[in-house]
Parts: C-alpha cells; sequence; structure tokens
C-alpha cells in the first residue's frame, strides 16, 4: 500500500453488504479505496471518524433530478447541488 493519501481513522463502516456496521479505517490512494482495517498505514491526511458513519464506495441511488425544474426559474446543474453522475433506466 504505497500512496496513500488519505487514512479515514475510527469511524463505523458501514460497506452496503448488509452486514453489521464495524470500526474501522479506511485508506484511500489517489481516487481508489484501497484497503478497509484496522492499524493501516499513515496517509498524507487524516480525518478522525469517530462518532462517524463511514460508508466506502455506497451509491445512493435516490434522485430528485426532475424537480429541478420546478423550484428556481433556472434549470441549474445538478452539481450545484452536490450531485455528480444521474443515471436513467
Amino acid at each position: 500500500m504505497s500512496d496513500i493519501t488519505l487514512v479515514i481513522r475510527n469511524g463505523t463502516v458501514v460497506d452496503g453488504t448488509g452486514g453489521d456496521p464495524f470500526e474501522a479505517d479506511v485508506a484511500i490512494a489517489g481516487d481508489r479505496i484501497v484497503a478497509v482495517g484496522r492499524a493501516l498505514p499513515k496517509g498524507v491526511e487524516e480525518i478522525d471518524a469517530r462518532g462517524k458513519l463511514v460508508t466506502p464506495g455506497f451509491i445512493d441511488p435516490h434522485t430528485h433530478y426532475d424537480a429541478q425544474v420546478t423550484w428556481g426559474n433556472h434549470i441549474n446543474p445538478s452539481s450545484w447541488h452536490g450531485v455528480t453522475t444521474v443515471l436513467i433506466a
């Protein structure tokens, strides 16, 4: 595990598998999760997530993208609201 740019430490991890939440650290190198566990190497940046939920790789499929046309007088980019990707199936 080289080039770890960020380690989120001591968070309660909910990994989306349906298993119980567990306390762990999450290591990120660039834009990839490279490890989830305890006693991970130090990262360039560290965040203490004690008492917080950490959801690595979690995807929320819920969107109100279509409602954008009703709450403003302009159809502003969804990225202004924190949305980065919308897929319509």
